[in-house]
């Protein structure tokens, strides 16, 4: 029965693609940069195209003052309700949020354009596409003939957000903190190619090195902040090696590391830099303390410039992510994704980690089993996400859709 009811499934999915494509095009033409992260009209146009399908998505606006005080500017979370009797309810979450194109693009960003049986785009492949896997999967279950539909039991609740670039704390963090969800299970968008139940979490900071201006003509009238700075890299740069000894017992997953991804400073080039801003990010593998790696970093950033007379330093967080950590009641979700990902790539698909971090940790965070699942790339390397020509292969969203079509049955019936 399980079979046909597949095969029932898959063959919904093929007859609806073209329109999944469509929709997933619709949704990469309205732009989602973050900054500025004026995300509420994308918001409104993916809750027209759901109701064109049926499907009445709740609207649940970030106030104002907690959008601006994340630099952001505005936020309208979406939610779908879908309710076939009593049973576990199974959420669904993607994030709508994504950072600015940047340069290098041979297609229009916000075209949607497919050539070659790719589809490009800004957030074709983190997260947008999810937006497309998980409303076509549960289209798809309600597609189904009515002795396999009536034997759904529980719920299906689409989640689409707008603050995963952030934190998530204002996306699915403001849905779980106010009570306006609480699924039994979480799916979260993440690879077609893997089950992830693990990732590493992610500290941000920044460091303002303050020294005194002066001419450079008269150096010693004035305090270099960008030779304290250089002093802070340096010392930051050695603890990558030291990161190298620590290795993650997660599969998928290796060991911590720093980068320093934005150097500002100095006014000119006649002038003692008289302040320097770095702003750094850590990466933590699951087995790592948050506080003990803040309270490190910070040592190091003050034992670097501790004899450096006229120096003075603000450090501050701005982003304190947490690993995601399996629980154990995420096996019925592992084994489902496991299996018809498996069958419907002709691979061996298993649980794993994977060095990014995500907002799926807040539901885990709750209480709530989560995994990483949808149509998303092999890898981000080879999707170009986050940089210029972003893309999926369509065949990978649509044999994705199916997975998680196939799973949500499982896990209902």
């Amino acid at each position: 029965m399980s079979a046909d009811r597949n095969a029932a499934l898959d063959a919904w999915v093929d007859s609806h693609f073209d329109e999944e494509v469509r929709f997933l095009q619709e949704l990469v033409r309205v732009p989602t940069d973050t900054p500025p992260g004026d995300n509420a009209p994308h918001a409104e146009r993916t809750a027209a195209c759901l109701q064109a399908f049926g499907f009445d998505a709740e609207r649940h606006a970030v106030p104002d003052a907690a959008v601006k005080a994340a630099g952001l500017q505005t936020i309208t979370n979406l939610v779908v309700r879908r309710r076939y009797g009593d049973g576990p309810v199974i959420g669904m979450n993607a994030h709508g949020d994504v950072v600015p194109p940047g340069e290098g693009w041979t297609h229009d960003p916000y075209g949607g354009e497919v050539v070659a049986g790719r589809l490009y785009g800004r957030a074709a492949a983190v997260s947008k596409c999810d937006f497309a896997t998980y409303t076509f999967a549960t289209r798809a279950i309600e597609s189904l003939p009515a002795q396999h539909k009536a034997a759904l039991k529980g719920g299906v609740e689409l989640y689409f957000t707008y603050d995963e670039e952030f934190g998530g704390e204002l996306g699915p963090g403001w849905l779980l903190g106010h009570g306006i969800v609480k699924p039994d299970l979480a799916i979260a968008a993440g690879f077609s190619y893997q089950v992830v139940t693990g990732h590493n979490g992610c500290l941000q900071m920044e460091v303002t090195v303050h020294g005194r201006m002066g001419h450079a003509a008269v150096p010693d009238t004035g305090v270099d902040a960008l030779q304290a700075a250089t002093r802070i890299l340096n010392a930051l740069y050695h603890q990558n090696t030291l990161y190298r000894q620590l290795r993650s017992q997660v599969r998928g997953i290796t060991h911590p590391y720093l980068n320093v991804g934005l150097i500002e400073g100095g006014t000119n080039t006649n002038v003692i830099p008289g302040k320097v801003v770095l702003k750094l990010d850590r990466r933590m593998i699951p087995e790592e303390n948050p506080a003990e790696v803040e309270a490190g970093l910070r040592r190091v950033i003050a034992e670097a410039v501790a004899d450096a007379a006229g120096i003075t330093l603000d450090v501050k967080r701005l982003l304190l992510a947490r690993a995601l950590q399996p629980l154990p009641g995420n096996r019925p979700l592992v084994k489902a994704l496991c299996e018809h990902a498996s069958a419907l790539f002709g691979e061996p698909v298993e649980a794993s980690g994977t060095p990014l971090y995500t907002d799926a940790r807040l539901f885990c965070e709750h209480g709530i089993p989560a995994v990483l699942y949808g149509c998303g790339p092999r890898s981000v390397h080879e999707s170009n996400a986050k940089r210029a020509d972003e893309h999926i292969e369509l065949e990978d969203l649509r044999r994705a859709t199916k997975v998680v079509a196939r799973a949500l049955a499982d896990l209902l019936s």
